[in-house]
């Protein structure tokens, strides 16, 4: 059990609220809350209704720490007007649970709330001024020191994760809290790098950063440089290039093909050993903002959609919390090799996706009406598949549900660390390419060899679609791997074979909804959970996408 921190001093003091100086506030700040109670009512005021807000009957309003991304204060003829006096203003995000449109459901998403408090009028102003910064100061402090006690409640028995698939690395990511994992956070000593594509989805990326990003990133008093992609490999320039010891992390508010330029940027670098470790954030501007649904699934939150997501993804960047990833070494059939943070996809996913970029003004829609016009013309796709099961051999049948995963997963360092599977010798697929720079891809086999003993070759050659990720989510509505975690090791590996009915696979489709497609009962869904795999494609032309992106096609592993 890790060793927990003394607790701090409860303060305890008097304020006025800024827009009615009568009302008097007591506020109690502890290492866990901010507590603001209204003082009883003066005899001046005992005429007043009990429904009154101003009733000695109303319940204190206690505001989470653990909610609270930033505190300032200021003087209140800058921004209150009124007599004078300095303000103190506390930033909180709770969740809260409310009606879908037409009451026909009910989401938990977070929600801003503003606490302002006045400190008393009437004395030294340079005084009070200080005392309001000495409140916003508690606050802040607490607040970080709340959310890094908070999430540090035990250490990890198996340390960083050992796992493996091609070649895994496990690279910082900031993401969401689950109890009992371990965390570190990012250092706000250097500012973040936000990157943006003003033409992701349907192009109102900028507007999303002008909009609550710019606004949350203020209020937690996070320093940033905003950088506006101008075309296709700019951010992987931008990335491969800079000077990395300037920034503590890398932002994107796009969609995920921003993040895959981001990422093999970043590897392309002669110090990529380093380069992987800085720590990367993502922000749903897309049309499919898959990683962004998984990063916001992990904090084991209800499902969310737009600018819900937008908001719960900007709470954990302005928290800072940051815990590792698996990243994918992909090999094509040219030789040349990609990285991977989201997945492979095959047949129909990768068709649908391709296809579906003539709708991409209608936003994420363009996904529903692609995957419609495509089971209008079914097809089948002939080839070759084969994987390395993972390491416990467990596989999943598609009859059952996969159960949650109970493990947790951590950061070895302050900002993660990078793991290779450990296992006996096998032949590797090095490249020739003495530019080429990673870890060596120690699972793949070379070209033209057969398949090992130890791998799994499915009979089948008839498939529907192939589909490989690393994450719970393959857009923001698709959870296709429920029990996935970030840095679990797997390669959550899906297929669809030949003779699958239209009704069955939409079915398939819209059970994705709720992650609840692996108890369809379609005995043509497999699911397995690999380390690695080799796809060989008979049927031509065709679409192989890696992480939406399309690549040469052809034998790929």
């Amino acid at each position: 059990m890790a060793a927990r921190a003394p607790a701090s001093r409860e303060l305890r003091a008097e304020f006025t609220d800024p827009v009615d100086e009568g009302v008097k506030l007591t506020v109690t700040l502890t290492d866990s809350s901010l507590t603001v109670r209204r003082s009883p009512p003066s005899s001046s005021s005992l005429s007043l209704s009990s429904a009154s807000p101003l009733s000695p009957l109303s319940p204190p309003l206690v505001l989470s720490l653990a909610d609270c991304v930033g505190c300032r204060a200021y003087s209140a003829r800058d921004g209150d007007g009124g007599n004078g006096g300095a303000v103190v203003c506390a930033y909180f995000y709770p969740r809260a649970r409310r009606l879908w449109a037409g009451g026909t459901g009910r989401a938990a998403a977070r929600q801003r709330v503003e606490q302002r408090l006045r400190v008393a009028c009437g004395g030294d102003a340079e005084a009070e001024l200080q005392e309001a910064a000495r409140w916003a100061r508690a606050v802040t402090h607490r607040a970080a020191r709340h959310t890094a006690l908070t999430h540090v409640l035990r250490d990890n028995d198996s340390g960083s994760s050992q796992y493996g698939s091609s070649t895994k690395l496990s690279w910082p990511a900031l993401t969401g809290p689950r109890t009992g994992d371990q965390y570190s956070q990012v250092c706000r000593a250097r500012r973040l790098m936000v990157l943006v594509n003003p033409l992701s989805g349907r192009g109102q990326a900028m507007a999303l950063y002008t909009g609550p990003i710019q606004r949350m990133l203020t209020e937690a008093a996070v320093p940033h440089t905003l950088i506006t992609t101008e075309h296709q490999n700019h951010a992987r320039e931008v990335v491969r290039n800079a000077d990395l010891s300037q920034w503590s992390a890398i932002v994107i508010l796009s969609g995920d093909g921003l993040l895959f330029e981001v990422i093999n940027g970043l590897m392309e670098r002669e110090d990529w050993e380093e380069a992987i470790r800085i720590p990367l954030g993502i922000l749903p501007g897309g049309s499919g903002n898959a990683l962004a649904a998984s990063v916001h699934h992990y904090t084991q939150a209800g499902a969310v959609f737009g600018e819900d997501l937008l908001l719960s993804c900007g709470f954990v960047l302005c928290k800072g919390l940051v815990c590792p990833l698996d990243l994918l070494s992909v090999r094509l059939p040219s030789g040349r090799r990609l990285f991977s943070f989201l997945s492979l996809a095959w047949g129909f996913v990768a068709d649908v996706d391709i296809e579906s970029e003539k709708y991409r003004p209608v936003g994420a829609v363009r996904f529903l009406v692609g995957a419609i016009v495509r089971l209008a013309s079914l097809r089948t796709y002939q080839g070759r598949l084969a994987f390395l099961l993972a390491a416990e051999g467990a596989s999943t049948a598609a009859s059952s549900p996969p159960s949650i995963s109970t493990s947790s997963y951590c950061s070895s360092g302050p900002c993660g660390s990078i793991a290779q599977q450990h296992h006996s010798p096998k032949p590797r697929a090095t490249s020739t390419d003495p530019k080429e720079h990673g870890p060596v891809d120690d699972l793949m086999i070379p070209p033209g060899e057969p398949i090992p003993s130890d791998w799994t070759e499915v009979e089948e050659r008839d498939f529907v679609l192939v589909l490989a990720t690393c994450h719970s989510h393959l857009a923001e509505d698709l959870m296709v791997a429920p029990d996935a975690r970030p840095d679990d090791g797997h390669i959550h590996l899906f297929y669809v074979t030949a003779g699958v009915s239209r009704p069955a696979l939409l079915r398939i489709f819209l059970a994705m909804e709720k992650g609840t497609h692996l108890a369809c009962d379609c005995p043509h869904l497999v699911y397995r959970r690999v380390r690695a795999l080799r796809l060989e494609p008979a049927t031509r032309p065709g679409v192989i996408t890696v992480d939406g992106e399309q690549v040469e096609y052809g034998p790929i592993q």
